[in-house]
């Protein structure tokens, strides 16, 4: 059984939160120093009052897409303007299902280079503008993907002493089953996995055959799955290759940290 000490046992340095997913402010409890809060829409950004609450107990970073309304650094900016102080960015280009016509329009450079000016501690993710993320010399903010510990590797033989915050979705389990149900919709998602997969085969526990080899395959490399200790061990082997921070998504939920 899974303790309210899993977290430490699989080495995690930071919890990323869904709003939609969990009540935000439970995740106080929660044996880390850093949450980092994702995007799932204006109308689910968490209240400036949760926000501060979570800040006095560490460090706490909101997930901000620099074309969208409300976080525009360029523009409309009035969403930002009700965020606590305390609270850090993650900047990110803004996935185009939270985004309008005309917002995904917008030039992702200069808004970057912008909110870096008013936070310089800043993350910035580099999903799809990984040259625009490694121009602005702040922590870069990465997906865990089957290639991550050889491009850290490879970033810091050729110099880049900044911070590299990878983030992945973890499942504190080694039953393929509930390893499925939670990752497996989002690794069929990843091209290389999309293209090794037979038509229309299902992603979840019920995957079969080729597909379910595919998929459990994927798993290990896109996200973080297996006992803490193997977990564990993933993330010191991230750590080595050169990523400062460790970030996990429970894609079980939060209770599954502390079940």
């Amino acid at each position: 059984m899974l303790t309210e000490h899993t977290v430490a046992r699989a080495g995690l340095d930071a919890i990323a939160l869904k709003p939609t997913e969990c009540a935000v402010e439970t995740a106080r409890a929660l044996p880390v120093d850093t949450l980092a809060i994702d995007y799932e829409g204006r109308e689910h950004v968490p209240a400036a009052e949760t926000l501060r609450a979570l800040s006095r107990e560490g460090s706490v970073y909101l997930t901000t897409p620099v074309r969208a309304d409300g976080f525009d650094p360029l523009g409309d900016d009035s969403l930002w303007t009700d965020v606590p102080d305390a609270v850090s960015r993650i900047l990110v280009a803004g996935h185009p299902a939270y985004l309008t016509e005309t917002e995904r329009e917008r030039a992702v450079a200069p808004r970057f280079g912008r909110a870096l000016e008013s936070d310089p501690d800043a993350w910035v993710g580099t999903e799809s503008v990984e040259r625009i993320a490694m121009a602005t010399g702040a922590t870069q903010y990465d997906l865990l993907s089957r290639t991550t510990e050889q491009e850290l590797q490879a970033l810091r033989t050729a110099g880049f002493g900044g911070e590299i915050a990878v983030y992945a979705p973890t499942v504190l389990t080694t039953d393929d089953d509930a390893i499925l149900d939670a990752v497996g919709e989002y690794v069929a998602r990843r091209r290389p996995v999309s293209r090794e997969l037979p038509d229309g085969a299902a992603t979840d526990s019920s995957a079969s055959a080729r597909a379910r080899e595919v998929l459990l395959a994927a798993a290990t490399e896109y996200a973080l799955v297996g006992s803490p200790e193997a977990v564990g061990e993933r993330v010191e082997r991230l750590r080595d290759s050169g990523a400062t921070t460790v970030v996990g998504y429970p894609a079980q939920g939060l209770e599954s940290l502390r079940s």
